[in-house]
């Protein structure tokens, strides 16, 4: 098994603060990084997904005053909404005990459903943080080209063979669709939500052309968009908004789409090995989702993320507005040439941005044109990391 360097950051965060929220899709590592914090210190483990650990909580004050003290882990918590209210008591009465961090480590699969049950009791009590994927600094500079094809959930990246690979991959599918999501309460019928995902896929990275899928899937453009909503809310799927503070300039306005790990793309498009996958037409939108996730992990917490498009066609892949409000513009390319299109400088003029950087697929960092910095995904990564 690899290291995740996310237990360092929630061990972190438990030092500080009285709990922590972590989310992420199911099949993630939440679980297994939980339970190695729990090997640290004296804790205790709940799953909310088995029936014996629900009825413990029936009583949750009863439980939860005699746990005092010690780090309770309660996971899946979005199933059991009405615990939000008792967390927050527990939380103050613990405080007043003097038992002021490192209480509550809750685990969840659904971050807007999450986010919102537990923003409205937990207030200032808790610390919020997504455990993603394996990502390209935690697998290491050789293991890309696997990581691309496969995608960073634990038992995908790490099966025996690319074949493996893809059977757990489909499996996975197969299981949010028929099990997972009828589980959240979400009555949308499994194949008509496999035909939406499978279209994300074969138009990764593309601006959200809602009329066009709500077209091709003989349903309405409000569908279209509640499909959407659950696979995002479920981090299966990234929205990115487009830039919109730009006075005088007509910005397109519909997000970009992207199936957040390149592995699912590949396992709904069927493509086992790296042979399938370059040679598939999804080859560049694969690889420029493939690179904005891992920039995005790697940019300092707060960072917020966008892409730049004019009507006269110029555009940056990726605009990231780091925590001391610096614009970095970032193009992606699946490409040797250390090159950008003219569109790429006149829109970074327009955002007066400080780092111009081309993310390409050659080994070497050069310099560019008119300050570009060419240099290949995992120098990038680092270089996030020193901000």
């Amino acid at each position: 098994m690899l290291a995740r360097s996310h237990i360092a950051k929630v061990t972190q965060a438990l030092a500080n603060q009285a709990g922590v929220v972590l989310l992420g899709p199911r099949q993630v590592g939440k679980t297994t990084l939980a339970l190695d914090i729990a090997e640290t210190r004296d804790a205790v483990y709940l799953d909310m997904e088995r029936s014996a650990d629900r009825r413990i909580l029936e009583e949750p004050d009863l439980y939860l005053d005699e746990q005092m003290g010690r780090l309770v882990i309660i996971d899946e918590v979005q199933t059991m909404p009405g615990l939000f209210a008792t967390l927050r008591g527990q939380i103050d009465r613990r405080r007043r005990a003097g038992h002021k961090t490192g209480q509550f480590l809750l685990l969840g699969s659904a971050s807007n459903t999450l986010l919102h049950q537990s923003a409205e009791s937990l207030a200032g009590r808790v610390s919020y943080h997504e455990l993603t994927p394996f990502t390209a600094q935690e697998v290491g500079q050789g293991a890309l080209s696997q990581l691309w094809l496969r995608g960073g959930f634990p038992e995908s990246f790490l099966a025996e063979t690319h074949h493996t690979s893809l059977i757990w991959r489909e499996d996975f599918i197969r299981t949010y669709l028929e099990r997972d999501i009828p589980a959240f309460g979400l009555r949308i019928p499994a194949e008509a939500l496999r035909r939406f995902w499978t279209m994300l896929a074969h138009h990764q990275g593309g601006v959200l052309n809602a009329a066009k899928l709500a077209a091709g899937l003989a349903v309405s453009g409000q569908t279209v968009g509640r499909y959407l909503d659950v696979l995002v809310d479920l981090m299966l799927v990234r929205r990115l908004p487009p830039w919109h503070v730009n006075a005088g300039k007509r910005l397109v306005k519909s997000p970009k789409v992207y199936i957040r790990d390149p592995g699912l793309t590949h396992a709904l498009l069927g493509l086992e090995t790296q042979e399938a996958m370059l040679g598939h037409p999804v080859v560049g939108g694969s690889w420029e989702g493939f690179c904005i996730e891992n920039l995005i992990a790697a940019a300092p917490r707060g960072t917020e993320a966008s892409f730049y498009r004019s009507s006269a066609g110029a555009e940056i892949d990726l605009v990231l507005k780091l925590p001391n409000s610096a614009l970095w513009a970032i193009e992606v390319k699946r490409t040797t040439t250390a090159k950008v299109t003219r569109g790429f400088h006149i829109a970074a003029d327009d955002l007066g941005v400080e780092e111009r950087i081309l993310v390409y697929a050659n080994d070497r960092e050069v310099p560019g044109q008119e300050g570009v910095r060419a240099m290949p995904l995992w120098r990038a990564l680092e270089w996030l990391e020193t901000v």
